[in-house]
Order: structure tokens, then sequence, then C-alpha cells
């Protein structure tokens, strides 16, 4: 019996943990916007929240004076990770194409990404941390794949080479 209970506890699925689940009463306190004037550009990036409680990351993407991105950031205390997990995204998107960025360490330099299309509808895009790829100022680093066992940031990025509104809806952030 004490097997098959040990057996039950290891193959059970691993519990979800919230980053971010916004509501009505959410507050916005830690989460802030870099957008390309850091490096001259013009692009103008906004949080707010909705009135029906979601987080609102928009504004437009200006490819004047060599900019061309817009991001949303977030650091927390260290949350523990595995080889297997994923990060949740629920959101709704405006068809644009957007990416995940993550940091083991919120000190360093470099961040982990990962593309992914949003289609117009509410959606869950399933990001496993392992696919996730080291960049620096839209480089690929010759580093490997996330592979840590914490993180301490994540964030959104558009940057679609393009000049371009942008809105992007965001019910929930979960690491599982």
């Amino acid at each position: 019996m004490i097997y098959l209970l040990n057996l039950v506890i290891l193959i059970s699925p691993q519990q979800a943990r919230t980053i971010a689940d916004f509501n009505k009463e959410s507050k916005l306190q830690g989460w802030y916007v870099v957008n390309d004037v850091v490096m001259g550009g013009r692009s103008s990036g906004n949080l707010s929240l909705s009135s029906k409680g979601h987080a609102v990351f928009s504004g437009k993407v200006s490819l004047e004076n060599n900019g061309g991105f817009s991001s949303l950031r977030y650091a927390f205390d260290e949350i523990k990770t595995s080889k297997s997990s994923y990060i949740i995204l629920k959101i709704k998107g405006d068809g644009k194409r957007y990416q995940f960025r993550l940091k083991h360490d919120s000190r360093s330099y470099y961040s982990y990404v990962y593309w992914f299309e949003t289609s117009g509808k509410w959606e869950e895009i399933s990001i496993p941390l392992a696919e996730m790829y080291p960049s620096f100022r839209g480089r690929t680093l010759d580093m490997p794949n996330f592979s840590h066992d914490s993180l301490e940031e994540i964030g959104l990025l558009i940057g679609n080479k393009k000049a371009e509104e942008f809105h992007l809806l965001i019910d929930r952030i979960e690491l599982k």
C-alpha cells in the first residue's frame, strides 16, 4: 500500500503556480513597460486594467530613430522550476506575433524568449521552458536553452520589424 501511495504522488500532475491572475481589484504594482525610447526610439506601450479586470498591454510600435519594440516586465521573488515546467498564458491578442520572455536571474543581461502568434480570440498558450532560447537585444546567444531551476522575471514584447498598433488582453499567467 505504501508503494502505491508513492507511485500516485510521483505521477500526479504538477500543481500550477499562479504568477499573475488579473481581476477588477488587481493592482499593477511591480509591472512596468520598457519601450525602445531607452535606445532613442519612439514606440509607446501602456499597461492598464480593463473594466472586466484584464490587464491590457497596448500601444504603438514605431520604427523611427531605429526603434521597433515595446515590452512589459514583471520581477518577483524566485519561483522554482523543473526540466518539464512550462508557462501557460491565458490571453486575447489582436492577431499579431508576440514574444514571451523570462529571466532566471532578474539581474541577468539576457532573457530567454519564445515567439507566439495570437488569434484574436481568448486562448491558452503553453510554452515549455526548455524550448526558450537565450537572446540579447534581438540576437540569439550561443548558449543552451533554458535549463535553470528557478525564474525571477517574466515579460511580453512586441517587435515585428514594422510600425503597428497593438492590443493584448492578459487574464492570467501560470507556471506548471
